[in-house]
């Protein structure tokens, strides 16, 4: 885990002054940073997390919502400072989490869930895993957020794979470069708070990412077509300090399941309508939305997942090999 330094670990105390109290003290405020902007779906659901955890505690733990990377925290950084205690909760997007451990890359594998309710299954095979990971480093994971499905926003039209290849597309993490790469396309990995800046600057002229992110970044104003790949539904997921939890009374503690139940049933029920909502809106801005990727286009993206999944599984051992294994049983398919 990283180490912070003297200057960094003050600031973030003061931001946190009041994060840390006892069951004893009649309030809590938790600031909970979510570098997504405050429309998308998971900050729906961590609204809603807050709300029953208000409720529940009859105001005595209060969520802080800190949008769009407004702490000026990435994902990345919160993992790790969530297990320090330098924020008692975040709201972090799993994959790009996949530099502390492989197994937290499983939700972008390509092409392995095809649709909301394949991508709910997984979640629930695979929590148990990343609950152990968490807890391994200090956190408690609470519930996820599904992504509407990834797909390619462009300046240009994507007719061809030669199309496809001409573009310089940003990923948001480690799985999607490597695919790309090995379908010969030009991959570059991005944090989300810089992708609009380089649209802006010309440095990228595409991105691989889901409509929800898309039009909640309002893609429009930069890039025109977005092609339908259903790459893939990848996860934000709430995690706590567990030093923060297990100071909690009982009663704290079943309003933090209560509302972790609450937060996940709305991410999932949700995500369908969200991508319905998504491709409305997104032809009014007048985006040219292709539902349906040339054939040549999904032929190169799923001949490059299979060594992407197979490294993966190599990683990840004998846990990545259960998931996967329980997985395909669960929904009828083979490896």
């Amino acid at each position: 885990m990283k180490t912070f330094s003297f200057k960094f670990a003050l600031a973030t105390s003061f931001l946190c002054a009041t994060a840390f109290a006892g069951p004893t003290q009649a309030k809590q405020i938790w600031d909970m940073p979510n570098e997504y902007n405050d429309t998308s779906l998971p900050a729906e659901a961590q609204r809603a997390f807050g709300d029953v955890l208000m409720r529940e505690t009859k105001g005595e733990i209060v969520i802080k919502n800190q949008f769009g990377g407004s702490m000026g925290y990435r994902s990345q950084d919160q993992f790790d400072m969530v297990g320090s205690g330098a924020v008692p909760i975040a709201n972090s997007n799993i994959t790009t989490l996949g530099g502390i451990n492989s197994y937290f890359l499983l939700s972008s594998l390509p092409f392995l869930a095809n649709s909301a309710q394949e991508a709910k299954k997984l979640w629930e095979i695979s929590k148990p895993y990343y609950q152990k990971i968490f807890d391994q480093n200090n956190q408690v994971l609470l519930y996820a957020t599904p992504w509407t499905p990834a797909g390619l926003w462009s300046k240009t039209p994507v007719k061809s794979l030669n199309d496809f290849k001409s573009l310089k597309i940003r990923t948001w993490d480690a799985t999607g470069t490597q695919t790309l790469i090995n379908a010969h396309a030009n991959a570059v990995q991005l944090n989300w708070g810089d992708v609009v800046p380089q649209l802006a600057a010309g440095g990228i002229d595409a991105v691989l990412t889901s409509t929800e992110g898309g039009s909640n970044a309002k893609f429009w104003e930069h890039l025109k077509y977005f092609t339908s790949l259903n790459y893939s539904m990848s996860l934000n997921v709430t995690h706590m300090n567990k030093d923060v939890y297990n100071d909690l009374s009982d009663d704290q503690k079943k309003a933090i399941v209560d509302a972790s139940l609450k937060a996940e049933a709305v991410s999932w029920e949700g995500v369908v309508k969200r991508q319905e909502g998504n491709f409305v809106e997104m032809a009014k801005e007048g985006v040219h939305i292709q539902k349906t990727a040339p054939a040549d286009i999904m032929q190169a993206l799923t001949s490059a997942a299979k060594p992407i999944i197979d490294s993966w599984m190599q990683k990840t051992g004998a846990d990545g090999q259960s998931t996967l294994d329980a997985y395909y049983t669960a929904i009828g398919r083979k490896h």
